[in-house]
Parts: C-alpha cells; sequence; structure tokens
C-alpha cells in the first residue's frame, strides 16, 4: 500500500521574493540583524582598505545579507544558486534559534555535507543555544583546535560587536581560513566586553550615574544654565538596545533625548542587551531608583513576562514585580520598516513589527504610543553589496511621545487637588435614552463609584449626584447628541468658532479639506449656537463628566450606505479640544466598552498625525475602564489612543431557570409521567393540557417538530403538529412523545442558559445571591484534571459517582456527565440522599438526566452559599464537605479558597486601585484578558491592564482542537438538517473574539477546507500549514469565505496570509489517485469563477486573483460592517439597501497580494454562491441580543446573500462556550433560546430593573437588536414581537419602572416596535397596535412638559 504524506503548503509570513544582485564571495555572514550589518560593513570598509594598503590585495571577499530577505525558501533558493553555494565560509547569526529558520539552516547543512565550505552557526542573542552551534563544521579552517571554542570566539565578537571587537573578528577568520604562512602568529585579540548595562551620554559615551547627576541633578546657578531649573523637572528615563551603540547607530536616540529635554523633561539614557535578563532588569531598577526616575520609555522590542495562549487555566494569576517599581512606561517603536513604508502602509507597521513591537510589550503593560525612528539606507556598501542601514528619528512623532511622557510624568507630580479629570459617557445610538454605553457595566452608577473615590482622595470633585440615575438628570438637563432636543436645552460650556478655528487649522491640510468638505464651515454644525460650539458634559469642580459626540452618521443620512471612513464633523473636533487647551485637562477616562473615538479613520497602529484619533486626541494619558472578556476592542484602545485598559468584571451570570408557562409545562410534564400507565383518564387530561399550553404559548413552534421553512408561514397548519395529532392519544401516535421529549430537551437548555443577571459596578463585588451564583458559574467547567482544576459539577458526581445505568463505556458504567447530557434520558441511576432530599426540589421528580443536572446545579449553589458566602463571617469550614461525602468538591473548595476566592474579592478593591493609580500617573499592573466563565481564571483580579495574545500562534493548538470538532458537527447538522453537504460557506470571524479564544473560528475554517497548522517545534508559533489528503477527511472540502472584523485585519495581518495561501495551496492541489470533477470543489469554484471573469472581458491574471478571492473586510483605516446607523436612525427601505450598505462597506479583498483593494463586484459575487452561514459564539457572558455586531455581521451576511443569489441561505449558531463540546445550532434555535431564556425572564427584567437609567437602557437595545436581526433575517415571529411588548411596555409594573427611569429608552422601545409593524416584519399586531400608537402620543406629551 503506498501511503501519501500530508503536501507542505510552504507558507512563509513574507511579502515578495528578493533578489538581493550579489556577486559570489569568500565570506558570508548572514544575521536578521541590521544594526550587525551596518558595524560589520563600517569596519570591513575600514579593516579591507588597510589590508590592502599592506599586501595590495584584500585577504578574503566578503558579502553580507539580512536573514528576513531570505526567509520565503524561493528567495533562500535564488541567493543560494548566486552567492552561498560558491562560498568557502558561511556565518549565520540567527535570532530566535533553529525553529526561526528551518528551511535555510536545512539547505546550509546540506551543503556543509558536500563538504563545499565550512558554515558556523551561532545564536543572534545571549543566550546559548548548543544544537545551532552544533551544526556547524571547521573541516576548512586551518587550526586543529576545539570547533566550540572558535564557535564560541565568532558569537561573542558578533555579540559585543563594536569596531574594535569586528576588527578582531575579522582578523580572526582570516587566521583561521585564510592564512596560508603555516606558523604564522596570531594577530587578533579575543573578544572585548561592552556591559550589557550602562548610562549613555550623547558627548562623553558611557558615563556613570554620578557624572549624570553632576550634569542635570545639580542645584541651579546663575552661572549654569544647564542646570538652573532641571532640579525640579522630572526624569524620564530612555531605553534602547546595545545593539545600536555597538554598530554607532545612537544618532535617533541622542536626538530624541535633547528632545526629551527641550519639553522640559530630564532624559536618563540607558543602553542595555536585553530586557529579557535577569541581571539586565535588576540594574536597571538600581539606577531607576537611585536617579529618582519618574517614567520609562521603552524602544526595546519583546516582553519580558512570559504568557499562556488563551486556553483554559485554572488559576487567578499574581500581579508582578516590574523592574521599574511603579513607574508607568511608554513603548516607543523603533520601526523595522522605512518610512515612506509606513506612511504607504495602511495598517501603520508589518506583522513583525507587530507582534515584537506591540503585542508582546503589551504583556508588560506597557503604554502603547507611535513609531520614533524608522529605518532608512544610510548608503550602499559596495564592498559587502549591501544597503546600510540606520535609524532614523522622526521628529513630529518623537515631539508626540515626549509630550505624552511629559503628561504622565505631570500626574505623578502635581497635587490631586489640582488635577483636572474627565469622565466620558459614550452615547449610541444618539437617543437621550442610551447615554452611557457600555457592555456588562452599569455606567451611570460607576462614574458615581469613581466619583466618590476621586473625592476620597483629595480630588476636587464639588456636589457628586446621589445615584447614576441623578447623574443621567443632571446631564439631561444641558445638551446632548439628540439632534430633537438640542434646541430647547440649555448649554454649560462651550467654545468660540474663532477658538475652534484656531485649532482647526492647526491640524495637517489634509485633514482640514476632508471636514471642510464633508461638513461646510463650523458655523452649519448642529451643535453650532450664537457663535459658539457646544459641548455636552457637566462639570463637577476640576471633574468633568461628558457625553461623547457623535460620530456624524446620526447627521448624514447617505454616509451610512457608503462612507465607512466618515470624517468626523466639526463638534467632535471642538469636544476634545475644549478638553485639552481649555478646560486643560490632565487625564481622561473613557468609561466602559466601549466609545467611538478609537475606531476613526486612520492607521491601525503607529498612527500619524493625519489619522484622525492622533488629530483629535493628541497625546493626553487616557484610561479606559473596559470589561475583562474583549481584548480585541480593549486593544484597539491600546492600540489606537494610548489607552491603560483598567479591566473590570463580566455582569453577575446566573442559570435562566424556569418562569411562566415555562414553569407551567415542566410541572404538567413531570405530572403526566407519574400518572403514565397508572391513570389513563388523569393522563389524557394531562397530555391534552400539555398540548394546549404548548399552542397557546407558542412554544410548540420552538421545538424540532415544529419545523417550517419560512418563518412568516409559522402556522398550525404548516407544522407537522397539526390539530389532529394534537387531539390524538399517546398510544394512537408518536408524536406526543416525540414532542414530549423535544420538550423535556428544551426546558431543560433554557433551564440551564447562563444569562447575564444584572450589570458590573466598577469596584463593587455582586452580593448575596449574585455572589453565589456568579462563582458557581466560574467554576462549572472543568479546567483540566487536577483536584483544583475540576468543574464543580463533576466533583459532586465523582463524590457521589453518579452513574446511569443507560450509557455505556467499554462495557462499563460511565460517570455522569452534567454538561454533555441527553436532556430526556430516563434517569436510572442511583439517587444519593444528598440530592435527593433538596429542600427547593422536594417537590420535583427526578426522571430525567436533565432532572440530575438541576439536582446538581441546586447542590452546588447551596454549597457555594456555605462555604464561599460574601459575608466572611457566615462561611462555614470547607472541611465539613468531607463530613458531607464531597471528599473531592472539598478538594476543590480548598483550593478555591487560597487561589480563586481572594482574587474574586480582590476585584471590586483592585479597579478603583487601577484607575487611581492611573491618575496618580503610576503603573498599572498587567494581566490577561479573556472570559472568566469559560475556565479563563486566570483573568481574575481585575482592575489590571489586560493584555491579549502573541499573534503569531493563531490558532493555538487548543483552538485548533476545538474548531476541528466544531467543523464536523457543522457537517453532520447540516447533513441532517439538508441531506448533502455543505459547498459554499460564508463565516465572520472577529478579531476580539480570535484573541479571547486563540483562533477558534479560523481553526474551525481551516479544518471545513482541509488544511491544519504547522508549528515551529518548541513553540506555539504557527509558521506554515498543510493541505490534508482527501481520503484523510470525514467530508469534501468546503469552500469559506471570510468577512473579517477591520480589527481582526489589523491585529492578525499573518492569519490573513496564511489563509490566503491556503487557499492558493488547496487550488494547485490535485488529490492523490482521483480525477474526478468534484473531488477539489474549491479548485472548482475557482476555475468556475475565473471562467465568468474571462468572458466579461477581464484579464487573464487577474481574473485568476480575483477568483481566488475568500477574504474580505473593511477599507483599510476603517471599520464596521455598515447597518448599525441604517437601522438606528430608520435610513432603509428595502433588504437591497441593508445588503449594498453590507457589500459597500465589506468589499474589500484581502490576500498576501491585495491589501484592501476595492473588489465590491467580487464580493457581491462570492455572496450569490454561498448556501450555508455560521457564527461562533465563545462565551455566554453575552448573547445575540445584546450586542449589534452579531445582526450586523451575521445577519448581514445572511440578507446580503439572499439579496444576491435570491435563495435563503442556511445559518447556524456555533456554541463554543465550553471548548470541550462545541454544539451547532440554527440561527433560529439560538434567537428563540435568547429570546426566552433572558429577554423573557423575568429574573433579568428584576435584574435590570435594579440598575434604573441603564437597566431600562439595556432593554431598549435588546429590543433594538431582535429588531434588526429580523430586519436582516426574517427570524423574529410575531408571536415573540407581542410577548415583548407586553412584557417590557404592557405590563404595568415595568412599564412604571420605565417612566420613572428613562421614559426616553421606553419611547424608542415603542417606535421601534411599531416601525416593525410599520414595516411588515409584525404582520398581524392585532390591538397592540393602536396601544402602542397611543404609548407615543402619551410619552412625548409627557417628555415635552420636562423639556
Amino acid at each position: 500500500m503506498h501511503l501519501l504524506a500530508a503536501k507542505p503548503g510552504g507558507f512563509c509570513d513574507e511579502e515578495g521574493i528578493i533578489d538581493l544582485q550579489q556577486t559570489p564571495a569568500d565570506v558570508i555572514i548572514l544575521s536578521a540583524q541590521d544594526t550587525l550589518i551596518n558595524i560589520l560593513a563600517n569596519t570591513a570598509k575600514h579593516y579591507f582598505e588597510t589590508v590592502s594598503i599592506a599586501s595590495a590585495q584584500p585577504e578574503f571577499t566578503l558579502r553580507l545579507a539580512n536573514i528576513l530577505h531570505l526567509t520565503k525558501p524561493a528567495a533562500f533558493d535564488l541567493y543560494f544558486e548566486s552567492v552561498l553555494k560558491h562560498a568557502k565560509l558561511i556565518i549565520v547569526s540567527l535570532l530566535g534559534g533553529e525553529n526561526y529558520w528551518p528551511y535555510g539552516i536545512e539547505q546550509l547543512r546540506l551543503l556543509a555535507e558536500q563538504k563545499q565550505c565550512d558554515i558556523v552557526f551561532v545564536p543572534g542573542d545571549d543566550a546559548a543555544d548548543p544544537q545551532l552551534m552544533g551544526y556547524s563544521t571547521f573541516d576548512l579552517c586551518r587550526d586543529v583546535g576545539p570547533c566550540d571554542t572558535k564557535n564560541h570566539d565568532i558569537w561573542r565578537y558578533l555579540r559585543e560587536a563594536g569596531a574594535k571587537n569586528i576588527n578582531h573578528f575579522f582578523r580572526f577568520i582570516h587566521y583561521h581560513w585564510f592564512e596560508n604562512k603555516k606558523g604564522s602568529e596570531k594577530n587578533f585579540d579575543a573578544p572585548e566586553a561592552i556591559p550589557n548595562t550602562l548610562l549613555f551620554d550623547a558627548v562623553d559615551g558611557e558615563i556613570s550615574l554620578a557624572q549624570w547627576k553632576a550634569r542635570y541633578k545639580s542645584q541651579p546657578t546663575a552661572t549654569d544654565p544647564i542646570a538652573t531649573g532641571l532640579a525640579t523637572k522630572s526624569t524620564v528615563a530612555l531605553i534602547f538596545y546595545k545593539s545600536h551603540l555597538q554598530s554607532g547607530n545612537t544618532a535617533a536616540f541622542e536626538e530624541f533625548s535633547s528632545l526629551l529635554h527641550a519639553t522640559g523633561l530630564i532624559p536618563l539614557t540607558i543602553v542595555v542587551n536585553s530586557l529579557k535578563d535577569t541581571g539586565t532588569r535588576d540594574r536597571v531598577s538600581i539606577i531607576l531608583e537611585q536617579s529618582d526616575a519618574q517614567l520609562v520609555i521603552n524602544t526595546t522590542g519583546f516582553s519580558v513576562c512570559s504568557q499562556e495562549n488563551a486556553s483554559l487555566s485554572s488559576l487567578p494569576t499574581l500581579d508582578k514585580v516590574p523592574y521599574h517599581g511603579d513607574l508607568p512606561i511608554i513603548q516607543a517603536i523603533a520601526s523595522s520598516s522605512s518610512k515612506e513604508d509606513w506612511l504607504e502602509y495602511s495598517q501603520g507597521l508589518r506583522a513583525r513589527d507587530m507582534a515584537m513591537n506591540v503585542a508582546l510589550p503589551e504583556l508588560d503593560g506597557r503604554i502603547i504610543s507611535r513609531a520614533i525612528t524608522f529605518k532608512e539606507t544610510r548608503t550602499h556598501s559596495d564592498l559587502c553589496q549591501v544597503d546600510q542601514i540606520i535609524y532614523q528619528l522622526h521628529k513630529e512623532r518623537a515631539q508626540f511621545v515626549a509630550l505624552l511622557a511629559q503628561g504622565w510624568a505631570s500626574l505623578r507630580n502635581k497635587q490631586d487637588s489640582e488635577k483636572r479629570i474627565a469622565l466620558l459617557l459614550a452615547n449610541y445610538p444618539t437617543k437621550e435614552g442610551r447615554i452611557g454605553n457600555g457592555v456588562g457595566l452599569d455606567t451611570p452608577a460607576s462614574v458615581i463609584t469613581i466619583l466618590q473615590a476621586l473625592a476620597q482622595q483629595g480630588y476636587s470633585v464639588g456636589a457628586i449626584p446621589s445615584d447614576g440615575d441623578k447623574l443621567i438628570d443632571a446631564l439631561l438637563e444641558s445638551v446632548t447628541n439628540d439632534l430633537d432636543t438640542l434646541s430647547l436645552r440649555k448649554c454649560n460650556q462651550s467654545i468660540t468658532v474663532e477658538d475652534y478655528l484656531g485649532f482647526f487649522h492647526t491640524l495637517p491640510e489634509k485633514n482640514q479639506s476632508a471636514v471642510i468638505e464633508r461638513w461646510g464651515q463650523p458655523q452649519q454644525s448642529p451643535k453650532y449656537r450664537a457663535g459658539r460650539l457646544m459641548i455636552s458634559g457637566i462639570r463637577l469642580n476640576n471633574v468633568f463628566v461628558g457625553i461623547q459626540p457623535a460620530r456624524g452618521y446620526n447627521v448624514d443620512a447617505a454616509a451610512s450606505y457608503h462612507d465607512p471612513d466618515l470624517v468626523p464633523p466639526h463638534d467632535y473636533l471642538a469636544f476634545y479640544y475644549w478638553l485639552r487647551k481649555q478646560f486643560n485637562v490632565d487625564a481622561v477616562a473613557h468609561i466602559g466598552k466601549h466609545g467611538n473615538l478609537e475606531w476613526l479613520p486612520g492607521k491601525a497602529v503607529a498612527l500619524s498625525n493625519t489619522c484622525w484619533p492622533d488629530a483629535i486626541f493628541g497625546p493626553l494619558p487616557h484610561l479606559y475602564p473596559f470589561i475583562v472578556n474583549d481584548p480585541g476592542e480593549g486593544a484597539q484602545a491600546k492600540r489606537r489612543i494610548q489607552a491603560v485598559i483598567i479591566d473590570h468584571l463580566m455582569p453577575p451570570m446566573a442559570r435562566a431557570e424556569t418562569y411562566g408557562d415555562l414553569a407551567a409545562l415542566e410541572n404538567l410534564v413531570d405530572e403526566y409521567y407519574q400518572a403514565l400507565g397508572l391513570d389513563p383518564l388523569r393522563e389524557e387530561f394531562l397530555r391534552n393540557e400539555i398540548l394546549s399550553l404548548l399552542g397557546s404559548s407558542d412554544i410548540a413552534k420552538e421545538l424540532p417538530s415544529y419545523h417550517p421553512s419560512e418563518k412568516k408561514s409559522l402556522d398550525t397548519e404548516n407544522s407537522t403538529i397539526d390539530n389532529s395529532e394534537l387531539n390524538q392519544s399517546p398510544s394512537d401516535s408518536d408524536i406526543s412523545d416525540t414532542l414530549l421529549g423535544e420538550l423535556d430537551a428544551y426546558l431543560c437548555e433554557l433551564k440551564e442558559a447562563q444569562i447575564r443577571n444584572g450589570l458590573h459596578r466598577f469596584g463593587q463585588l455582586p452580593i448575596n445571591q449574585e455572589w453565589s451564583e456568579t462563582l458557581v458559574s466560574l467554576l462549572r467547567l472543568p479546567r483540566g484534571t487536577g483536584a483544583k482544576d475540576i468543574g464543580l459539577l463533576h466533583a459532586a458526581c465523582e463524590d457521589l459517582k453518579l452513574k446511569n445505568t443507560s450509557i455505556k463505556n467499554d462495557g462499563n458504567t460511565a460517570l455522569f456527565n452534567p454538561l454533555t447530557l441527553d436532556p430526556s434520558a430516563p434517569w436510572i441511576g442511583g439517587k444519593p440522599k444528598l440530592l435527593l432530599d433538596l429542600p427547593e426540589l422536594s417537590n420535583i421528580s427526578w426522571r430525567t438526566e436533565a432532572d440530575t443536572r438541576e439536582r446538581l446545579e441546586s447542590l452546588s449553589l447551596s454549597i457555594v452559599e456555605r462555604f464561599l458566602h460574601h459575608d466572611k463571617s457566615l462561611r462555614e469550614p470547607v472541611d465539613r464537605l468531607g463530613l458531607m461525602g464531597l471528599p473531592r468538591t472539598q478538594a476543590l473548595f480548598k483550593s478555591v479558597v487560597d487561589s480563586l476566592l481572594p482574587a474574586f474579592e480582590a476585584c471590586g478593591p483592585n479597579e478603583i486601585d487601577g484607575i487611581l493609580d492611573g491618575f496618580s500617573g503610576r503603573f498599572v499592573q498587567p494581566g490577561p484578558s479573556g472570559a472568566p466563565t469559560r475556565g479563563r481564571l486566570d483573568t481574575l483580579p481585575t482592575g489590571r491592564n489586560f493584555y491579549s495574545i502573541d499573534n503569531r500562534s493563531i490558532p493555538t493548538p487548543a483552538a485548533w482542537e476545538l474548531g476541528k470538532k466544531s467543523a464536523l458537527k457543522l457537517i453532520e447538522r447540516h447533513l441532517q438538517e439538508h441531506g448533502e453537504y455543505p459547498t459554499q460557506l460564508g463565516m465572520s470571524v472577529w478579531g476580539t473574539s480570535t484573541m479571547r479564544t486563540g483562533g477558534d473560528d479560523i481553526a474551525q475554517a481551516m479544518a471545513l477546507m482541509g488544511v491544519k497548522p504547522i508549528r515551529s517545534p518548541g513553540s506555539n508559533r504557527v509558521v506554515d500549514f498543510e493541505v490534508i489528503p482527501s481520503f484523510l477527511m470525514s467530508h469534501p472540502r468546503v469552500d469559506v469565505t471570510l468577512r473579517i472584523s477591520g480589527f481582526f485585519r489589523d491585529a492578525f495581518p499573518q492569519v490573513i496570509n496564511l489563509f490566503d495561501a491556503a487557499i492558493n495551496a488547496l487550488y494547485e492541489h490535485q488529490e492523490p489517485g482521483h480525477n474526478t470533477s468534484n473531488n477539489n470543489p474549491i479548485r472548482d469554484a475557482i476555475n468556475n469563477e475565473i471562467s465568468e471573469l474571462l468572458e466579461d472581458g477581464i484579464e487573464k491574471s487577474t481574473a485568476i486573483a480575483q477568483a481566488k478571492w475568500r477574504i474580505f473586510g473593511s477599507k483599510p483605516g476603517s471599520y464596521g460592517a455598515g447597518l448599525q446607523g441604517l437601522i438606528d436612525e430608520r435610513l432603509w427601505d428595502t433588504k437591497e439597501d441593508l445588503a449594498q450598505a453590507y457589500i459597500n462597506w465589506g468589499g474589500y479583498a484581502y490576500s498576501q497580494a491585495d491589501k484592501g483593494k476595492v473588489a465590491f463586484q467580487a464580493f457581491a459575487s462570492r455572496l450569490s454562491e454561498i448556501d450555508v452561514i455560521i457564527q461562533n459564539q465563545d462565551n455566554r457572558e453575552h448573547d445575540l441580543l445584546d450586542s449589534d455586531d452579531y445582526y450586523q455581521f451575521q445577519g448581514g451576511m445572511a440578507n446580503a446573500v439572499k439579496v444576491m443569489s435570491d435563495n435563503t441561505p442556511a445559518v447556524y449558531h456555533g456554541d463554543h462556550s465550553n471548548p470541550a463540546n462545541p454544539a451547532i445550532k440554527t440561527l433560529k434555535e439560538e434567537l428563540n433560546k435568547v429570546i426566552r431564556s433572558r429577554a423573557l425572564n423575568p429574573k433579568w427584567m428584576k435584574a435590570m430593573q435594579q440598575h434604573g437609567y441603564k437597566g431600562a437602557f439595556e432593554m431598549a437595545a435588546t429590543v433594538d437588536y431582535l429588531f434588526a436581526y429580523d430586519a436582516t433575517t426574517d427570524l423574529i415571529d410575531d408571536y415573540q414581537y407581542q410577548s415583548i411588548t407586553e412584557q417590557y411596555l404592557f405590563d404595568e409594573k415595568n412599564r412604571a419602572f420605565l417612566e420613572s427611569v428613562n421614559p426616553n429608552a421606553m419611547k424608542e422601545m415603542a417606535e421601534r416596535l411599531y416601525e416593525a409593524i410599520q414595516r411588515g416584519m409584525w404582520s398581524e399586531p392585532g390591538d397592540s397596535k393602536q396601544a402602542l400608537e397611543d404609548m407615543i402620543i402619551d410619552i412625548e406629551n409627557t417628555l415635552e412638559t420636562q423639556r
């Protein structure tokens, strides 16, 4: 049998193949460090000139090359043939070891085996690498001494560098490889070490701390102008790599040091080999302490801390003592690109820089600022045939960083009572019922908590409103963003047009022209009044609480269709200018996820002064309280507006449980089964009651047996459950048994659903029942196999030896798994007394596996309440659990008491301490991000500056395993539903979920296509892919089209390249042993598209490239899917309008060659071929109806596909909240679940009522997202509109609540539901239409009297 290996993809994340155009030479030195190449070239010139004078000819010829130009195999092969194979000696200085350049090392070792030359491998850093160095050969070396000694000497020459060392390095090479005279004396010295840490001065070179103090810290004198005033200025440490000093490449850093000095700071320049070295960090810490430094500006890459990639994590993480004390540390980026490349590249930095200078430094809690230096060619070395690269300072960007440093230093030194602080609330939609966006956060209450903390700290705050609702009332007394009320409200603060224009004319001409062209003059702004531009917010002495201005889509309706990079209007610019220059704010905090500033057009990172976030916000110190489970959107603020994140807990979590008709049905079903076979009359009565309630409650429409193809035809006649079947007895038809089994399963699913049980209040912890239920949610998922890793329910199962004898595993009864149960399966296992006698379930039957799960949940909650009570004085000793027969649970709780509980209890105080530390100019501890209830307990405690993930590891091993499972389940579900395999699939992929999960979605897409990632040995870095042979796959390949988010585009460019390379490889791939036309559907689809494009007159190479496009996203520099503004502001008429906006905003192609090429027609064509859509959700800390992103991306794609193809695609929802057991549902099933378990749940509504204005806001948001999903998918039924309307607006208690705390939100809900009637989406509203009309009029009249 002939076995075929998997086919390597040959992927390399570099752009283009570079021909270095060198001629052969005796010695080739390869390095990835331009600084080393620079000093080698400089010294070579002097060395060979000297030798030539003495001997009339050079001793050997030399070529230098950067390994980064040779990472692609094709580029290496080209250089190998033209240069390498002719050499006598090749020296490779390699950063990262063998795994960073496997192809090159393999080929060079093969060359060495042919005895054609000597190859010397040495590390490119100070860490010895015996394996790499062991590959070296010295067959041609004249010295018969130990090879490891010569290897070591070469390593140290190159690492210590400097002109003197390199001069002797060349002599070393000459002596060992090219000296012909036997017995000649050695004319070289051993490498001379340069200290790994030293202070540097542009004039004096290496200096001591005493010399630095004498220059900068001496007392002012009349005759010493340099010292005058310096004693009171802040010292800022500037750190750069020793390699710059060794290569003589220090001019940019010297210039930056001078600029810092001119800005009013005292520079302390520290040169280091690597901050990963413990000794170096210790010495830097001593220098910082002894110099009284106030701040660190770091230009080195990578991170000091190590990080595990997104996965399960059993224990909270402890704060790490930073080497820099409590000093904030600003990451100033030394870009490895040229200034020209940076200016032209819409994303700012290339993938390598993104990892090295952004993602990894974030692990250390560094403040990401701007790129201040760029690589430029100083000269070309004809001798070495290489460009000599130097770093050049970008003065304007460096000035930005200097002013940012000055701002942070000022926070450290200024009295709290004198500081001016701004707390800003987002507002979208721009209505007065929706002020204070913040996912999972009670933003008004959180602002009150922050104000109180500031007042206690000594800030001048003034009279603080008594609660969040009173704060909103105060904000609503003056102008907001609502255009309908602008003319009716007073204005608390404003800026003259003259002052504003003074600022406006300092902006780059490009920005000024764009604003004028789009918005006209400032006097045309809706917020213009009497010669001034109005600023929304209130002053509380030195604290400003403001409403972030609108982006402009509410003013320019047409922009929502076609303008993803809409420039901000005059009033937006005026707001932040007023803060910066008239209020003279010292620091700004945007409260809650998320505002709109970080999403304005511009580069993804390393912004220029023409990027709108940079032009508007400037170099202000910036704090951002942000939910811990959203690393992607938080990273956007970190990278584009220099935010320090203060992460906060997710909202309290709880089981949905049952209520109303659901509870009544559950009781009826239990009674029915008790009567079954015992009392035929009662049995039939109960059966009829069940079927009647199923119909009257419309729950029957949510069961699998009720499965019409179109939602608008949902009625009893079209269902498989017709009236005759409802009237049959169980013995006459199987339909009742089927229904009851489905009902059992559905009731269990709804009951056990995890829902948000309120909102988080920044700086506070949940209490009472919220505390206990949240702890159970944190402990529910297993995180490993150890005592501290087991899930809480699983621990109870082990303790109670719960087994259901209907489940077999290799002939043995398996332990019951409460998270992968069959809900309707009868429970025929044991019934331990501890579960049987639970008081709250004493009257509830125990007949199914679902009932067993419920009892385990109830037991878990009760023991958490007893042993982990929020009031420490009421906690019982954990040892008692052992006496209860729960030893495994006892071991788990001991671990919880030691680790999780202290971390959880610290979250509230940590959040307050974090924001106060930031406002005091102190370092905020870094911490991991992720969804705590998905097993990521390492994210606790909150209150830290969260980081995300190493972008080079996507997808992580854990994500790959989950993605494979989910892909297979999707295939199985679609095959079950439609009787055929999916062929063309559309998937939305978001940057934030990729960061949170490690790449579940990309892994699933790759598995569907039949490719798998290849990792660098010894690391999780993805370096390539391989095509899986079709005979090893359980399904045909699926052609996957991605609609990526703007942040995904920015954060994961190398994943885009990898995926595109996989598409290209699959197109070229020939399946072994087959020639059938349908064996490679991806190639077939591409060929069909090529043919169509050629018929349309497209040039062949262009047609081939376009036909392979499978990745589409937002316009470079812009974000979003385009539907939110249209739907929020009622700016659409037809489905075609929504489809066109979706295509206009997402119709930009991304590939290895194309970085956002306009591709509207290609995107539309791709959408027209799609028959299946999938959107995954990785945690239950949010749902489909509390975020606009889901309907915009998933709903937007579904609608566009239907419009483009005139066919309704199958739309699925992937539930990845339990990584061990992903589940696939239809979108309709998931929407039904969310509506029943959360949106209509009195438990959730009661929790929202505890949050006043923001709780009403959340109800209005739910209505908006429900409506938007129906607008895009037609999946919301009339009865669901009716139920929402009755619960939210017609229920007397909730109506009174809304009228009391947020009548504007009530009005918005009524208008949105009435809009559904007007558009025919709610086709038969009955009396509700008139009731809504009357309600809208009543609210309008009430609000009119209040204005």
